[in-house]
């Protein structure tokens, strides 16, 4: 079976797309014959696609390494482990009434996603762990058997704090109070913010804006993620957001990300030259929307997403329900070597399933 410790070695951006390809290849081909052996769902569907183990080809080649729909989370409960293996359950957002994925983790793969995180977000706040804003509310992880998205993505990222505090109290209100002691206690240090991105514009930068308050967070990294959708439906584009954290509390240190409960773990991370990178550890690839052949770099069309963490269930190739299209590969101006992207939104009729705008729609 894949052996994560080796590829953990890898550098998080330092590995040129060829050579990542080559690498992703073997061990995604070995995670496809593992879940194609140990789950039966996973089985019956690569079989009604045709698949039949014995090509040999690229990561794009989706005969060889077949890419399954993310929505078939919803459909069916895929696991290769037994269920004595299992260590928690996490589930995708939804709206009410909305069916949601559910993503069963053992101890290897919950660790896996934790260690991975943790290196890729090492590139953006060093290797020492920072005092921790969450700009969200604790009530969200109360239950640490069965996580949604929006729980998943704090629970993972509040690991990487030393110190942490929740900026909303039970009752979605900004605690000031609580913020300001904080800040004070952390004076002059370097400070890590984490927040999905609606919900820091509607508890957090609406607030400021009508109380007066003014956190100083100049010395802050804030890393958000999920939320655009709402955000775009109020006309509020990339560049307000970020000009609006700056006035009201100083912070200019902003990284979006893009990932999936499906996926947890393998985020790729906006640069600071605005384009999100893929680690080593996975990558991103743009099919055609018509015939699923892979679309060359400026063309958009619908993506596909891989990782080689997921061991406990088949989710190591997926086909997304968003939009994006590859700006380039191996030449951003920030180093980071590989192939880098824009997301472009959802597919036309694709479900609202992002952790803020589902938030939002039940609001």
């Amino acid at each position: 079976m894949v052996n994560l410790d080796t590829i953990l070695q890898q550098p998080v951006y330092g590995t040129a797309h060829a050579e990542k390809t080559a690498l992703l290849a073997d061990t995604l081909r070995e995670l496809t014959l593992y879940h194609d052996s140990n789950c039966p769902e996973y089985h019956r569907i690569l079989r009604a696609f045709g698949y039949t183990r014995k090509r040999i080809g690229a990561v794009e080649d989706h005969r060889d390494l077949p890419f399954i729909p993310v929505r078939l989370f919803k459909e069916y409960e895929m696991r290769s482990v037994s269920e004595s293996e299992l260590f928690k359950t996490m589930t995708s957002s939804g709206t009410t009434g909305q069916q949601v994925s559910k993503i069963f983790l053992d101890r290897q793969t919950s660790s896996a996603q934790s260690k991975v995180l943790a290196r890729i977000m090492c590139e953006y706040t060093g290797k020492k762990r920072l005092p921790m804003i969450i700009l969200d509310t604790s009530a969200v992880i109360k239950n640490r058997m069965m996580f949604s998205a929006r729980g998943a993505g704090i629970l993972g990222f509040q690991m990487l704090g030393a110190d942490r505090v929740f900026a909303l109290n039970e009752d979605m209100k900004l605690d000031i109070a609580a913020l300001e002691a904080f800040l004070e206690k952390h004076s002059g240090e370097r400070i890590f913010l984490f927040g999905f991105t609606f919900m820091i514009w509607q508890h957090f930068c609406k607030v400021l804006r009508e109380t007066g308050e003014r956190p100083d967070l100049s010395r802050g990294v804030l890393v958000h993620g999920g939320g655009w959708k709402k955000l775009a439906d109020q006309h509020i584009s990339t560049e307000a957001f970020r000009e609006e954290l700056k006035e009201l509390c100083g912070i200019t240190d902003v990284h979006d990300y893009y990932g999936m409960v499906e996926q947890t773990g393998t985020i790729s991370m906006e640069c600071e030259c605005g384009h999100l990178h893929p680690s080593t550890f996975s990558d991103v690839i743009i099919r055609d929307s018509f015939d699923f052949s892979v679309c060359p770099h400026g063309k958009k069309g619908i993506i596909q997403v891989v990782s080689v963490l997921p061991h406990s269930y088949p989710g190591h190739s997926l086909l997304t329900e968003d939009e994006g299209v590859i700006v380039g590969e191996d030449d951003c101006p920030c180093g980071r070597k590989g192939v880098y992207f824009h997301v472009l939104g959802r597919l036309k009729n694709a479900e609202i399933r992002g952790c803020s705008d589902t938030y939002a729609e039940k609001s």
